[in-house]
């Protein structure tokens, strides 16, 4: 009989790490010009006024001011107010 476990696909596999997507900031939070908002595959969140989108679909700060989440449309939205 076997004293040690047989070294299997399972043990071997190496798993990618995470993309640390997500919203960085929540509503009420002061932010800067060039802030991170989202990171996001996909436009799951819509800009607003003071906000842009990244080549990735990352939403960034173009103004400094208060994070102010609603939406729009049906389609959720993120502003800068400042």
């Amino acid at each position: 009989m076997s004293k040690h476990k047989a070294a299997g696909k399972t043990r071997q596999q190496v798993r990618p790490e995470g993309k640390r997507l997500g919203v960085k900031v929540s509503q009420g939070e002061k932010v800067i010009e060039g802030a991170v908002l989202v990171r996001q595959r996909g436009t799951k969140f819509a800009p607003g006024t003071g906000v842009k989108v990244g080549r990735d679909h990352t939403l960034y700060a173009v103004s400094a001011g208060v994070v102010k989440f609603g939406q729009k449309e049906g389609k959720k939205q993120v502003s800068i107010v400042s």
